[in-house]
């Protein structure tokens, strides 16, 4: 700091109470401030300068900080909205993708194959967090159940009728299972349920809409 002082300002005043030019020192004040040198203003405005730009910098970084975190306690709290009820609801096919190739992959007979091809099957789903209830409807009045939650081992039942235990994770929005014969993830997507079987590289969609 004391470079911006000029050699030729006036020393400290004296002890006496007489200032550098003779003159008494006015009762109850202080000696004049020394007087800034021709020039010094210059460094005077860039180190202010300097301390704003740090300071701005320091607002624009927390400024980003909070809206990172809102934006993230927006995602969290949407998670926690659609992981209790996202699957809920009652769905009926829709249509499919691949089916022939699917079934043949997977051995169906061929009996079970022409019964299931446009099967109007309707899909009920109870989620309460991370219990599920899926119920499946098929014409003429036969009715598959299955209850599992969500990282814990439950007894299954395929299509079928073929019982095997399974462990259901929840992956990016996703149910995720591994069944005897292929690989299955079931998602609601723009209020559809959209489920995807997966053997020996065939895949399987079948889409099916809201009703309820």
């Amino acid at each position: 700091m004391a470079a911006i002082f000029s050699a030729a300002s006036p020393p400290p005043p004296s002890s006496s109470g007489i200032d550098n030019h003779g003159l008494p020192h006015p009762p109850g004040r202080e000696s004049p401030p020394p007087r800034l040198a021709s020039g010094s203003l210059l460094p005077c405005l860039q180190l202010c300068q300097s301390v704003s730009q740090r300071n701005s910098r320091w607002i624009r970084m927390i400024c980003g900080c909070l809206k990172e975190t809102r934006v993230a306690a927006i995602l969290l709290y949407k998670q926690h909205h659609q992981g209790n009820m996202a699957f809920t609801g009652k769905y009926e096919f829709e249509g499919d993708e691949n089916y022939d190739d699917f079934v043949t992959k997977i051995g169906l007979p061929s009996d079970k194959i022409e019964m299931g091809r446009n099967c109007k099957i309707v899909t009920e789903v109870v989620q309460n967090g991370n219990d599920f209830t899926w119920t499946q409807h098929f014409p003429g009045g036969r009715t598959t159940t299955n209850i599992f939650t969500v990282g814990k081992e439950a007894d299954m039942e395929t299509m079928g009728g073929k019982k095997f235990k399974a462990t259901v994770k929840m992956e990016d929005g996703k149910l995720v299972a591994d069944f005897p014969n292929y690989h299955h993830t079931s998602e609601v997507s723009g209020g559809k349920l959209v489920e995807i079987s997966t053997a020996s590289g065939a895949v399987y969609k079948r889409v099916s809409k809201r009703i309820a």
